[in-house]
């Protein structure tokens, strides 16, 4: 009996012992594990070694950029904070001479990206030809945007220097045209004013003015200036969004698509120009329409965040044709929330409050008229209307 109860007790102890084993691997497993979309956690020392590693590969010669000399040798360019890791992607805090910058990259380490195999197999810089380059230059924006530019147009992203450090040059271009926001973001320089300029790069790394995103957690969605009043201005900033809606209908040769609409994916100048500060889901209508045509079941298999299609079940194939709108969007997930603080309490005549609610209301909802392009128009122009008729209602009572 006593070894019988002996070998039970080993066994007891054996079972306790592989319980506890499979409870602290489970937790480390956990611990370790992230669910995909989570951000990771942002950490200072974790971001100072990454550009720690950048300056080590710029000193060595292997990238190159405008604000590596500021970042890695002079100090002009002085690491803040961290501000999110997601998917990969790197976003930190900087000062730029005195300037509030964001630094940002789709990959940590610089050796995280295709490296380009023709400047490998390159032993000279006469070795490349440039043609051969701006060859290369237009298939990635081809990749990236869906667009097909002329060699007239590449010198945004080409500028054409070559000199002692020519290898890093052309390998350092070759990682930031991997980075879809950059390439937008570089093509549009000086063409919008309703998206951040690139200000310079150092290797994988680009740098982009800082500017205060909104929040859902702010009443009226983002700051506002409390002397130009707070209803008057979300009734601006609301006019803000229209002409930034119309500017990404007709300004350029394509229509530019926004499929992720939130607050803190913009700005706000302090002239009411409403940017857009994460174009890394804001796509032209060649890019769009590739995104959208995938396999389908069901009209739910054809949303792409906030870009919608619908399925063709003879084929079982979404559209290419999105059958939302930036207008409605916009409506649904900024103007209804804006006017909410426009309104409440106001100046506004109770008739023209109604018109306003009713006619937000119809353009926030997807099968409204906001959403089909023939209608979305007549809807634009009755709000904006609107709109300017309660701004003029607001500052005539605005003391």
């Amino acid at each position: 009996m006593a070894r019988g109860r002996a070998r039970w007790g080993r066994r007891a102890l054996l079972a306790a012992a592989a319980w506890t084993a499979g409870w602290v691997l489970a937790a480390a497993l956990l611990l370790r594990a992230r669910p995909p979309g989570l951000p990771e956690r942002c950490s200072d020392q974790r971001s100072r070694r990454i550009l720690a590693a950048l300056c080590r590969d710029y000193k060595g010669g292997v990238l190159v950029g405008d604000l590596c000399e500021d970042l890695c040798v002079a100090g002009q360019l002085v690491y803040r904070r961290c501000l999110y890791y997601e998917r990969g992607k790197k976003v930190l805090q900087a000062d730029w001479r005195g300037r509030p910058v964001i630094l940002k990259s789709k990959q940590e380490a610089f050796s995280s990206f295709q490296p380009l195999a023709l400047l490998e197999e390159a032993a000279e810089e006469h070795a490349f030809p440039e043609a051969e380059l701006l060859l290369l230059v237009a298939g990635e924006v081809k990749s990236a945007l869906g667009l097909e530019l002329a060699n007239g147009s590449l010198g945004r992203l080409w500028p054409g220097r070559r000199g002692a450090r020519w290898r890093g040059e052309v390998a350092s271009l070759w990682a930031l045209l991997q980075q879809e926001e950059f390439v937008l973001l570089s093509l549009l320089r000086g063409l919008s004013r309703h998206v951040p300029p690139v200000l310079g790069s150092c290797g994988h790394f680009y740098a982009v003015e800082r500017l205060a995103a909104g929040s859902p957690q702010l009443r009226a969605l983002f700051p506002l200036d409390a002397a130009r009043g707070a209803r008057a201005g979300a009734g601006a900033i609301a006019l803000g969004f229209l002409e930034l809606v119309r500017h990404l209908e007709q300004d350029f040769a394509h229509r530019l698509h926004l499929c992720d609409v939130k607050p803190d994916n913009f700005a706000i100048r302090s002239d009411l120009t409403v940017v857009v500060i994460d174009v890394d889901m804001a796509f032209f209508e060649p890019k769009m329409r590739e995104i959208l045509e995938q396999n389908c079941t069901g009209d739910e298999d054809c949303d792409f965040f906030d870009c919608f299609s619908k399925c063709d079940l003879r084929v079982n194939r979404c559209g290419g044709q999105r059958v939302n709108s930036n207008l409605q969007v916009i409506c649904d997930k900024i103007l209804r929330h804006l006017f909410a603080s426009l309104l409440e309490g106001s100046g506004v005549t109770s008739q023209l409050q109604r018109q306003l609610q009713e006619v937000v209301q119809q353009c926030a909802d997807p099968r409204g008229p906001a959403a089909p392009r023939r209608t979305a128009p007549r809807i634009f122009w009755k709000l904006r209307s609107l709109l300017q008729a309660a701004l003029r209602e607001l500052r005539a009572v605005q003391p």
